[in-house]
């Protein structure tokens, strides 16, 4: 491979694996490979419907193909014209750095509702006044409920009132990822300069650290350094610090320090106003029964709802269909809530452990300490945290009154020996698959 162009070909030849020949010819055709820098993959498409709809459902393919070819992770930003007139600049400080100057992701276009209140509240206070209130700001959540958007959103406030603030903005993963590949060509002041100098630091997805021994240590180091010069960290994460079983606690403090907020799946009257603010920012007009019928059937969170929004944008424009429910509910078959669909219970869950061990219900409830007893009450705590929506404290209650802390035990014991003991692991599984069977 000699040039960006010749890379963008084995891409497309590598995403033919996974993606029909009509969806490549369909959706990317005029995409045109333009530059690599700073491991990010720079595209250009002229056609802002196509770029949204490759942005929103291709992604990750794309940035999971230039990893098997770099293996390195990359991002992946797709020019539009006037984008990339501005790239092509020989001004440097108008390129498109970042998300942070799109209006897309902003505190006006987030929708708020009881569900996001308060970390929309926090994270505005925050943008406002950095490194006042509320630091460092912790938002978790599960995914797709707009933490990242509030991300975006700050950054967004914090350059438009200073476009000089030095703004870092890194996955959790990615930090890993750096702090490697700085060790192997020995740049390790470059890296810690990159996030250590941050006017704002914002880590999406800080779960990632945890276990990671020197990624922790690193992090730590450079906590402190922003946090001692006055310089606001905004975190986001699946999970709070204290259910993060293998971060070290001299970081879970830390994180705990500012102010914990978190996110939740939005109502109904929420969906429906991230439909129609959706379907308004797309030039789409769904009628109030359409937009009613993908609030009440789309549920899970944001970012499914937005992708509903453009696969009816996408029936519209190719196949000319009318947006009424008939053909809303055939764009969105795989999103759909369905009427069958399974959660199981902390009783199926017990009750499936029980079988498989051969032990009674009261054995695993109470208080023996026999090899079975112990394995299938910390894989019922385990499988019971991840499968529903129970507290640490609604669990342990499940197991004669046990405190959260013993439950955590259980769920850090579990995640340990799964990584270290693949035949474990294939056990949880097999116990997991087996009870979302039972429906």
């Amino acid at each position: 491979m000699n040039s960006v162009a010749d890379i963008w070909t084995n891409v497309l030849t590598q995403l033919k694996r996974d993606l029909s020949e009509t969806t490549i010819s369909t959706w990317f055709d005029e995409l045109e490979a333009v530059e690599i820098r700073d491991f990010t993959f720079y595209l250009h498409c002229p056609n802002d419907f196509k770029k949204g709809y490759v942005e929103s459902l291709f992604l990750d393919n794309i940035k999971a193909v230039l990893h098997d070819i770099f293996s390195h992770d990359f991002d992946v930003r797709i020019l539009d014209d006037e984008e990339m007139a501005i790239f092509r600049s020989p001004d440097q400080d108008k390129r498109p750095a970042s998300a942070f100057d799109s209006e897309e992701f902003t505190f006006e276009t987030f929708v708020v509702g009881p569900s996001n209140k308060l970390a929309y509240a926090a994270a505005r206070s925050v943008a406002e006044k950095p490194a006042s209130n509320y630091n460092p700001l912790f938002i978790y959540g599960d995914s797709g409920l707009g933490k990242t958007h509030l991300l975006y959103a700050i950054a967004h406030v914090t350059r438009k009132n200073n476009r000089h603030s030095r703004i870092a903005y890194v996955k959790g993963d990615d930090f890993t990822n750096e702090l490697i590949q700085s060790i192997r060509e020995n740049k390790n002041q470059e890296f810690r300069d990159k996030y250590r100098q941050a006017d704002l630091l914002l880590v999406d997805d800080i779960q990632f650290i945890a276990g990671k021994r020197q990624t922790q240590e690193e992090f730590f180091h450079t906590f402190n350094n922003l946090y001692e010069s006055g310089k606001q960290i905004v975190l986001t994460s699946d999970r709070p610090p204290s259910e993060m079983t293998q971060l070290e606690d001299r970081l879970k403090t830390r994180f705990e320090w500012g102010l914990l907020v978190d996110v939740t799946p939005p109502d109904f009257e929420t969906r429906l106003a991230i439909v129609k603010n959706k379907a308004a920012m797309l030039g789409i007009e769904l009628p109030e029964s359409v937009a009613d019928f993908v609030a009440q059937n789309v549920t899970a969170n944001v970012r499914q709802l937005e992708g509903t929004i453009n696969k009816i944008l996408a029936y519209r424009d190719l196949l000319g269909d009318k947006a009424d429910e008939e053909a809303v509910s055939r764009a969105i078959k795989d999103m759909l809530k369905k009427s069958n669909e399974y959660v199981p219970t902390p009783e199926a869950i017990i009750d499936y452990i029980c079988k498989f061990y051969n032990i009674d219900e009261q054995i695993i409830r109470g208080q023996q300490r026999q090899r079975d007893a112990v394995n299938g009450r910390q894989i019922a705590m385990y499988l019971i945290r991840r499968m529903t929506n129970l507290s640490l404290v609604d669990i342990g209650k499940e197991f004669g009154g046990r405190d959260h802390t013993t439950v955590l035990h259980s769920l850090e014991k579990v995640e340990q020996r799964m990584k270290k003991d693949p035949a474990f692991a294939e056990t949880v599984k097999e116990i997991t698959t087996n009870i979302n069977a039972k429906k």
